[in-house]
């Protein structure tokens, strides 16, 4: 009992993100046939994400490598985590953006993310290091690509307010996060003293917390017809 108190006060973003899961699944009926009707998948591969991490690095007999200097290392997974989850989004803007211009917008962004990717694989070793610097160029592009969602919705006629449309809340959440986390990181690996003076850690988690508390709001509130 007391290990596992001690688990949820050090790491409570975890059941967070299952809790986040199952409010998703459970109006999964209003927006499974829309672009987000594959955001269940993406919330429980968070999970998924994060208690595969928690395990390599805390339990002993679950790692990926056998050199005692490196066999907490759980940094790839989040690599291609930050990968998975960029496509997605940009892949749900795509779908909804109705302006043709800002389609092409989103794809010619996807492959300069997914290029900047590339090209930090020889600069920075993926299986040791966060790729940063390509978290900071595609979290940047991504929330360019909601600010051109925004343009569209400021110039469409709806009447139902934007409290009850999901992507409002997702965009919300997006925003709010990948405004500030790839600076963190960089500040993390360039800058680690100003990163545990400044307790930026703390910082983010409470990020991840205000991105996945928007959206699970914007689960509970939204109603079908506002949607878009």
């Amino acid at each position: 009992m007391e290990e596992l108190l001690k688990f949820l006060s050090e790491h409570y973003t975890i059941p967070f993100y299952l809790f986040v899961w199952i409010v998703a699944m459970a109006r999964y009926r209003t927006y499974f046939d829309t672009p987000l009707k594959y955001y269940p998948m993406y919330l429980m591969y968070t999970f998924l994400t994060e208690v595969l991490g928690y395990f390599v690095k805390y339990v002993d007999g679950i790692q990926f490598f056998s050199d005692e200097r490196y066999n907490w290392h759980n940094v790839i997974i989040y690599n291609i985590y930050s990968v998975i989850s960029m496509l997605f989004f940009y892949y749900v803007y795509w779908k909804i953006l109705k302006t043709k211009k800002y389609r092409d917008w989103v794809k010619y962004g996807a492959i300069l993310a997914m290029l900047a990717y590339f090209v930090s694989v020889f600069f920075q070793n993926p299986l040791h290091y966060n790729l940063y610097y390509a978290d900071m160029i595609s979290a940047y592009i991504l929330i360019f690509v909601i600010a051109l969602y925004y343009k569209e919705k400021k110039v469409e006629d709806n009447p139902l307010p934007q409290s009850q449309n999901l992507m409002f809340w997702t965009s919300f959440g997006l925003v709010a996060f990948h405004l500030f986390f790839p600076l963190i990181f960089l500040a993390g690996y360039e800058a680690p003293r100003f990163y545990i003076n400044y307790h930026l850690r703390d910082i983010l988690l409470v990020l991840i917390l205000i991105m996945y508390g928007s959206f699970m709001v914007g689960v509970i509130v939204h109603k079908r017809r506002a949607f878009r």
